[in-house]
């Protein structure tokens, strides 16, 4: 049974339509920096290493923070947990739009992702527990479709609109118009009867295991971003593995058995549950392609931020055209068909990507193509991968369960973005390149730019791994059939 202090209240359109802007300014407006990580390092003079982290972690602290926040929106009121996201995303996107260029920059930059990446957090929970509490039937199955067009819509079209934006009005409007899109979906919540779910008895809130587990997660996000430029062997990144290691084996001792965990193993049981998972997070750390392949146009082959971002546009295209035919595909052949299609077409995706060995025209026609079938493949795999993750939750592990199953999201994009871009600029920072490739592949074409080609090409290699083991999961652990639930 769902509280409220409405009684009978229904949604409505204004509530909706607020609800998605803050949707899009997480997704659409924070996510541009995949593309105009570039421009803003050369703008604020800070190092690309450092702009890597920037990047990620938004997305990190999304993830850390997701499950507990909806914990708590339950508890204390998801419309005003909705409200506080739609603060923090003002607060960072003015800090990251109007960071100054110098030392301060960089504080300023970091800042400023950090409060859009706990906007992220705030705003994705309450807003689909809203959904859930206020809309029923038809209703709410528009709102939910409505809901996803913001969040898949929205990250489809960050590149191609950040590169539109910063070549033509300058990239800090883009921040600053974030905060003014959230200040207006503040405005258009305000006043909607609050929702909370009834008080649970003996609750206390995992302060030891959030703690535990963002310091394990932040160590391992400067360690695979800051690793090549400390020396992978050096005592700082040695601590920093060893800082990872030790608070994740804490992070496991308390939550194993404790009833108040806010990740809670023993859904892991579940093997559908886990494999679902397990490929969504690495198929989400897949969106690390996009970042290098915008680093490798750009920097390789002198584009502007505009002209790669056009290059995505057939990724929101298809993500959005093909997304519900994912849900026809579960209905007509289960889960595990088409999430193994969905992932075949990205990694036919990825290996488009590869050949950075070729003359540019030739690259740009493949980069389209590639982004193009990039969405086609996630539009299939998102679909079906939620249900085969959800339909195998008890009903009283179906909120915590949801939680994990987007943390693993938004900590697989960081932790894919953060990998992808620290190879790449590994790479492409050393002017020699990796010589021994060059007796493998031949690099046609300029000559000057064969480090950042070579960087890029390992990058992609690497994103191709993970969605090798991504195809493994499904293969172990869904089962076929057109229902993977329990029964």
């Amino acid at each position: 049974m769902e509280q409220t202090t409405a009684g009978t209240y229904r949604g409505n359109d204004r509530l909706l339509y607020g609800i998605i802007l803050g949707v899009l300014a997480f997704w659409l407006f924070a996510q541009t920096t995949l593309n105009i990580a570039p421009t803003m390092a050369d703008d604020l003079r800070v190092d690309q290493s450092f702009m890597n982290i920037a990047v990620s972690i938004t997305a990190l602290f999304s993830g850390i923070f997701i499950v507990v926040i909806g914990g708590l929106a339950d508890r204390v009121g998801r419309v005003r947990m909705l409200q506080l996201g739609f603060g923090f995303s003002i607060i960072g996107s003015l800090l990251v739009g109007l960071a100054p260029s110098g030392e301060m920059g960089g504080t300023f930059l970091m800042l400023g992702r950090i409060f859009q990446g706990l906007s992220g957090a705030f705003v994705m929970p309450s807003s689909l527990a809203l959904v859930k509490a206020y809309w029923d039937g038809a209703e709410r199955q528009r709102a939910i479709s409505l809901w996803s067009m913001g969040s898949w819509g929205g990250s489809g079209f960050a590149a191609l609109f950040g590169g539109l934006m910063a070549q033509n009005v300058g990239w800090r409007w883009i921040f600053i118009i974030g905060a003014v899109v959230s200040l207006i979906g503040m405005l258009m919540v305000r006043g909607t009867p609050e929702s909370k779910a009834p008080p649970k008895e003996g609750y206390k809130f995992d302060l030891l295991g959030v703690l535990t587990f963002m310091v394990t997660m932040v160590a391992l996000q400067i360690f695979a971003t800051q690793g090549a430029k400390f020396g992978w062997t050096s005592p700082a990144s040695l601590g920093l593995l060893a800082v990872a290691v030790i608070f994740g084996v804490w992070f496991y001792k308390i939550e194993s058995g404790n009833p108040n965990a806010f990740v809670q193993f023993r859904l892991f049981r579940n093997l559908t549950y886990t494999g679902a998972t397990i490929s969504n997070l690495l198929l989400n750390a897949t969106a690390g392609i996009i970042m290098v392949a915008m680093l490798l146009l750009q920097q390789g082959g002198s584009m502007t931020a505009q002209m790669a971002g056009l290059l995505t546009i057939g990724y929101a295209v298809t993500i959005l055209a093909f997304i519900r035919v994912g849900e026809k595909l579960l209905q007509r052949f289960g889960p595990r068909k088409p999430m193994l299609w969905g992932s075949y077409i990205v990694g036919l995706s990825i290996v488009l990507l590869m050949p950075s060995n070729l003359m540019l025209g030739t690259y740009t026609v493949l980069a389209v193509i590639a982004f193009s079938l990039f969405g086609l493949g996630l539009a299939f795999y998102a679909t079906p991968s939620t249900d085969a993750a959800l339909s195998n939750l008890p009903e009283d592990q179906a909120g915590a369960g949801a939680g994990i199953y987007k943390m693993a999201s938004s900590l697989g994009a960081s932790f894919g973005v953060a990998i992808s871009s620290t190879i790449y600029t590994a790479i492409a920072g050393q002017n020699e390149g990796v010589r021994w490739i060059e007796g493998v592949i031949t690099f046609v074409g300029n000559q000057q730019n064969l480090a950042a080609r070579e960087a890029a090409f390992f990058a992609l290699l690497a994103n191709l791994v993970m969605l090798v083991a991504a195809i493994f999961s499904i293969l172990i652990t869904v089962p076929e059939g057109k229902s993977a639930g329990r029964g």
